[in-house]
């Protein structure tokens, strides 16, 4: 495709393919299902991604998804600035930093590729202590592994952290992935929240602390407006895994997340073609709520310890 190198993994019987770019944030940015994207990727191919990316297909989130309330952020009772000039933040409309310093990164390495009678899939890996660019924003040094892979009719994608440090390493990644349906407009779509508790956030959408009931309707129909909202206490079936969905006339989406992912941001903005059922790790702005005590399911890893994780993203009716 262009001259982007990028992995295709098939499952003929089921007529499903995935297309993964490392080289541009190791973006998954093709589900294609008997002929359908089930990803919302308005692109022709990578190459012209990466000379305009945007948030599109399935955005990896590291070391921090969602924002952090300024320039600067506390791990392990120290505080660390971040430092502007060196290019790599990103700035919300509110001028917060968010989503880290990964999401368009060429920093990844293919690592394998593997196709079976039951499975392909691809292993790309982010030395991040490699980086001195990096570093100086977050200077944990550690090593991230994903893995894509396709399999009984799902697209499963695991994490893995590896903390190369000497101290433990706080555990805030998240992913965007971007969902369309098919065969009904937007405003028909159908959406299931497995969560029992709903952030209140403040103006600059940084989570108070405070948390209510689950209000939405279930299922809660699109037509009733945007969501743009953080949950947790998720519902978790007989196999740990919570599953969302958003549903079609015949079309359905699931995504199912794993236990270590203990929050879900679901945004769907009026207008635009896409749902985002959005698996995390921590809460926004985690660093520095954990240091308020506001904030205490953060996770970490252990020096010379790892973080494993994966969610799990399964079509129907295509």
């Amino acid at each position: 495709m262009g001259g982007t190198e990028v992995v295709r993994l098939a499952d003929t019987d089921r007529e499903m393919t995935v297309c993964v770019a490392p080289p541009a944030g190791n973006l998954a940015f093709e589900f294609n299902v008997r002929g359908k994207n089930i990803l919302w990727f308005p692109f022709r191919g990578p190459d012209e991604f990466k000379a305009a990316p945007v948030l599109c297909g399935i955005p990896f989130l590291a070391p921090w998804a969602n924002r952090i309330d300024g320039d600067a952020y506390w791990v392990n009772d120290r505080k660390y600035t971040l430092n502007p000039l060196l290019g790599n933040l990103r700035r919300d409309a509110n001028q917060r930093p968010i989503h880290g310093l990964l999401l368009f990164s060429g920093a990844w390495e293919l690592m394998s590729a593997e196709a079976g009678m039951e499975s392909a899939s691809v292993t790309s890996r982010l030395p991040f202590w490699r980086h001195p660019e990096l570093m100086a924003q977050f200077p944990f040094a550690h090593t991230i592994s994903m893995t894509h892979r396709l399999c009984g009719g799902s697209l499963e994608v695991e994490t893995r952290i590896e903390n190369h440090a000497t101290e433990p390493l706080p555990v805030a990644i998240g992913y965007h992935p971007y969902f369309q349906l098919h065969d009904a407009p937007r405003e028909e779509w159908k959406v299931h929240i497995a969560a029992r508790a709903h952030l209140l956030l403040d103006e600059f959408l940084i989570p108070t602390g405070e948390r209510r009931p689950v209000a939405f309707a279930d299922p809660y129909s699109l037509q009733e407006g945007k969501i743009d909202d953080v949950f947790t206490d998720l519902i978790r079936d007989g196999d740990a895994a919570a599953r969302f969905s958003v549903t079609g006339k015949n079309e359905k989406i699931t995504v199912a997340y794993g236990p270590k992912f203990p929050v879900a941001v679901i945004y769907a903005p009026v207008g635009r073609p896409f749902i985002c059922f959005e698996p995390m790790a921590a809460l926004t702005n985690p660093f520095n709520l954990a240091r308020r005590g506001v904030y205490g399911e953060l996770q970490s890893i252990a020096p010379g310890g790892e973080w494993r994780e994966s969610f799990r993203i399964t079509p129907e009716g295509f």
